[in-house]
């Protein structure tokens, strides 16, 4: 029985990594957002109660460099902004926003973001072109059906180019029209070989995204919010689905969903740890899959 201690707190991550032989983190969905759309987003988790019948006490809302400072502490090593936008026109801004915001910062992961409207293909081949290293959707808060054939040439484009795409289409925590296994069913009928990182594991629709990652070779799962007590009380994790998710152990990603989760950050880490799937499971979650995806040097 290993003696590893999931981390009490944040300041005891760096110890639980490097107990694991770890060189830090990599986290595949963090966010930093032009700061009148960060505020905004507070705003709306500030009201968690009537949007999710659940407090969401955002930990970290803090100013730009603080928040740089505790992915730091931390021992993040590489993490990606994830821009998204709720209606057409704004993608392209948020894209060269967050293409400024890599160039300042090393660890950065250069992201962008797209919507189903006639310029998406020209602003996500000049944000390929830019060099950009993952893109964003939410399906959710977007309100649109990802198989929309505004969107089929930037499909085709991002298979081809093989871009990971983090995408937020499980049904939680709030459901929405096109939320769900169904239309990302589709589109992976269309274009298999997207690489694809199925946000939140797919709450909470697990075992329907769980098939998907068996079934397409490319497509991932991230970790943001799964198994954690907030999650559980909601949308919990069936156990006997445990063993398919060890299973899928090289395809796994870390994600946290900071700045914006209403817990510590060292409870993701703790609440994988909890579900006993090993130290290799973790060591390839929390380093080796997200540096395998993104190219991050050890």
């Amino acid at each position: 029985m290993s003696a590893l201690q999931p981390p009490a707190d944040d300041a005891d991550v760096p110890r639980y990594w490097q107990e694991l032989g770890l060189p830090g983190l990599v986290d595949v969905h963090v966010h930093f957002l032009p700061p009148r759309v960060q505020e905004k987003v507070w705003a709306y988790f500030a009201a968690g109660e009537r949007n999710y019948g659940a407090a969401w006490p955002v930990q970290y809302p803090l100013p730009e460099e603080e928040r740089l400072a505790v992915l730091d502490r931390l021992g993040v090593r590489a993490f990606p902004t994830l821009p998204y936008p709720h209606r057409p026109g704004m993608a392209a801004w948020l894209n060269d926003w967050s293409r400024q915001f890599a160039a300042a910062h090393p660890q950065v992961l250069q992201s962008a973001t797209f919507y189903p409207e006639p310029g998406a293909p020209a602003y996500v081949g000049t944000a390929l072109d830019a060099g950009v290293r993952v893109f964003k959707v939410h399906v959710q808060v977007g309100r649109f059906d990802p198989r929309d054939a505004l969107l089929a040439p930037v499909w085709a484009r991002l298979e081809e180019a093989g871009t990971p795409v983090v995408i937020h289409c499980g049904s939680g925590p709030l459901r929405g029209e096109h939320t769900g296994p169904v239309p990302m069913g589709g589109l992976l009928e269309r274009h298999p070989r997207l690489q694809l990182v199925i946000a939140h594991l797919g709450m909470p629709e697990y075992a329907d995204f769980l098939d998907l990652a068996e079934r397409y070779e490319r497509v991932h799962l991230d970790t943001t919010m799964f198994a954690t007590d907030f999650v559980e009380r909601l949308m919990p994790f069936d156990p006997a689905l445990r063993p398919r998710l060890g299973a899928l152990r090289d395809k796994v990603v870390l994600g946290s969903d900071f700045p914006s989760i209403p817990y510590p950050y060292a409870h993701q880490l703790a609440a994988l740890h909890r579900l006993d799937l090993g130290e290799d499971w973790l060591r390839a979650v929390l380093w080796h899959n997200g540096a395998r995806l993104f190219a991050v040097a050890g």
